[in-house]
């Protein structure tokens, strides 16, 4: 999320209440989460086993709850004693939720020969390209951006907040979401899909990618160009899917995982690392096809071998 101006290291303490590791006039152009940031950005740690990926990462303001990690130089740090909170806090303010009156917000963006119908919701900042076609009871919430002939099938949602929750001694806390959601140019979306937005960055289906119905889809996720996704896929937040992906129906794919250009996904696979480019997966945990297919050979011989063993056979 960009900020509408640089703010400075001081006014951000006086904002939250932290101490500062820093020059005062340390400017935070943008707040963003650790998949997303960009030099000028702040991001929030507050486990030590993420430490040094926040320390490191290209964020140069860290929100910490640990005043003797040392300020890598040309960084910043704010110390909080509870940086969740402090997070949300910053995000609430300067891109605040707010509850949706109308069937369509008033500065809705829509495209020439773009259609929507009845029973659509449209939330605040959407914009809508040419030549679309939205069925009935799709939801388009804030911050959604439609490139030109996207097709949305029936009570579809799009923008919905992220499934990021921290756990305290009284319950859950939600992360406040205000990320978009980006989808390009000629997207076919089947219906009851779900697609979440980014929690301050952005969600982005490529142009030319085709979802078939009940597909779900993670927070600031990314996915490439012509892709196929059958029904009843399932993509965590903070994946990327490079272009001309195939997943077939039930597949599955884990938080922070890439998939390379050109992979396939057979049914009901789940892979637990990265896929290489070009290769097909079968199983859960999936494997390399070939792989997958000789173990499930090598199974089925198995009551065989221990008559064998035995002395039965």
């Amino acid at each position: 999320m960009k900020l509408d101006r640089g703010y400075s290291l001081k006014e951000f303490a006086e904002l939250i209440g932290a101490q500062m590791k820093g020059p005062a006039d340390h400017v935070i152009t943008g707040i963003n989460e650790i998949h997303k940031v960009v030099p000028g950005d702040l991001v929030f740690v507050d486990h030590p086993k993420y430490y040094e990926k926040a320390l490191a990462s290209a964020a140069t303001t860290v929100l910490i709850d640990n005043a003797d990690v040392e300020c890598p130089a040309g960084k910043a740090l704010l110390i909080s004693e509870q940086p969740f909170r402090d997070f949300n806090a910053l995000t609430s303010r300067f891109k605040p939720e707010v509850k949706k009156q109308d069937q369509h917000a008033l500065d809705l963006q829509i495209g020439s020969g773009s259609h929507i119908s009845p029973g659509v919701h449209i939330g605040q900042r959407v914009s809508i390209g040419k030549d679309c076609y939205i069925y009935p009871g799709v939801v388009l919430n804030d911050d959604t951006q439609l490139g030109d002939r996207v097709i949305i099938h029936a009570n579809t949602v799009i923008g919905g907040d992220a499934f990021y929750y921290k756990q305290y001694p009284t319950g859950r806390v939600k992360l406040h979401t205000c990320g978009a959601v980006i989808i390009e140019d000629d997207v076919e979306i089947g219906a009851l899909c779900t697609i979440d937005r980014g929690v301050t960055g952005d969600t982005r289906i490529g142009a030319g990618t085709k979802l078939d119905c009940q597909v779900h889809i993670g927070h600031d996720t990314v996915v490439g160009k012509n892709c196929l996704m059958a029904a009843q896929v399932g993509v965590a937040g903070c994946v990327i899917i490079e272009d001309d992906v195939t997943l077939w129906g039930q597949a599955g794919i884990p938080s922070g995982r890439r998939v390379g250009k050109g992979a396939v996904l057979l049914g009901q696979s789940a892979i637990m690392y990265d896929a290489e480019p070009g290769k097909v997966y079968l199983g859960s945990p999936a494997q390399e096809r070939r792989t997958a297919f000789l173990e499930l050979a090598l199974l089925k011989r198995l009551p065989e071998l221990f008559k064998k063993k035995d002395g039965n056979g």
